[in-house]
């Protein structure tokens, strides 16, 4: 089996090929609703078609692009940006969910931008709501480490980071994130557990990245999109439906968040 590292220097060697830029600086996984920030955080060198590149697998998720870009910033620095996420549940294992964050970092980035959809625990969080990530709590009972790797995640989600963010909306909460395995959504009583344990976010991204980031050496900011109450605190049924359509109803407005937060980095 291919080393994942290795998988992801060639994976970078080709980006440069492609994309004609040798290093990257910044790289983001935009996540349902986050997109549109693309198009805003600078002038596009080029577009790939992430199948193009060794490891990267077509999305399984309705509302997320299998492209990768390269984002020329107003500040000159270069920004990748995946459109290609691997979850956990689809299956590929854990390398698979690490190799985007870890082809980023062999491209140079040291910023690495984690977004997502998710359902909020706070109920003053309307759908909408872009909340900084503070830390995480993973439930998935895996880790992309492999061996004896002993990685230190005490501030894994910069307080520098989340500083700079709040100099664009000084308005923003935070909160922890906790991951689930998914695909199915959370029942009310894992919320419930999750809120007990000192969860505030649930999704089914993010956590895993987020360690590979940090094993890579990458200083991690994430966000998370709130795009619905979790079961039990929200009253009706959930629905992948509703997640699309709360992320395409702040895409206008998180995504100039996102971009003017890039143009400080």
């Amino acid at each position: 089996m291919t080393n994942p590292f290795d998988l992801a220097s060639e994976a970078a060697a080709k980006i440069a090929e492609l994309s004609g830029i040798q290093n990257h600086d910044i790289a983001l996984t935009l996540g349902s609703g986050w997109a549109k920030a693309a198009d805003l955080i600078g002038e596009t060198v080029a577009t790939i078609d992430a199948t193009q590149i060794p490891g990267f697998l077509p999305p399984a998720v309705h509302g997320h692009v299998a492209t990768i870009r390269s984002v020329k910033l107003p500040s000159g620095k270069y920004a990748l940006i995946l459109g290609a996420r691997s979850h956990y549940y689809e299956g590929h294992g854990v390398r698979q969910v690490a190799h985007g964050v870890r082809t980023a970092a062999a491209t140079g980035a040291k910023i690495m931008i984690l977004t997502n959809g998710a359902g909020g625990i706070k109920e003053t969080w309307k759908p909408g709501t872009p909340v900084l990530i503070s830390d995480h709590i993973n439930l998935t009972a895996d880790s992309p480490l492999e061996g004896a790797k002993f990685v230190d995640l005490t501030d894994l989600y910069s307080s520098r980071l989340r500083a700079i963010a709040r100099t664009v909306d000084a308005s923003l909460d935070e909160g922890v994130y906790c991951q689930f395995r998914g695909p199915h959504y959370e029942t009310p009583a894992e919320v419930q557990m999750a809120k007990h344990i000192g969860g505030h976010i649930v999704g089914m991204s993010t956590a895993l990245e987020a360690i590979a980031a940090r094993e890579a050496g990458m200083e991690i900011l994430g966000l998370s999109l709130i795009t619905n109450l979790a079961a039990g605190i929200q009253k009706t049924p959930l629905s992948h439906e509703e997640v699309i359509q709360a992320g395409k109803d702040a895409e206008v407005r998180i995504s100039g968040l996102l971009a003017e937060i890039v143009s400080k980095l």
